[in-house]
């Protein structure tokens, strides 16, 4: 049925399979919306200091 290096060769691939699909899955669970609310809060504290800053002129 399978020779030891296609068996090798097949475990490799399936080990690459799995490791890039919980990397995805962790990426599009925790990665993406951490930077995406820490860009957001950065976005609202600078628009408030820009503010607080015209108030003062």
């Amino acid at each position: 049925m399978f020779e030891f290096d296609q068996y090798l060769g097949f475990l490799s691939f399936l080990t690459i399979l799995t490791i890039g699909f919980w990397l995805m899955i962790f990426l599009l669970t925790f990665v993406i919306p951490y930077w995406l609310i820490g860009a957001l809060r950065e976005y609202i504290k600078y628009g408030r200091k820009v503010e607080v800053e015209k108030q003062k002129k």
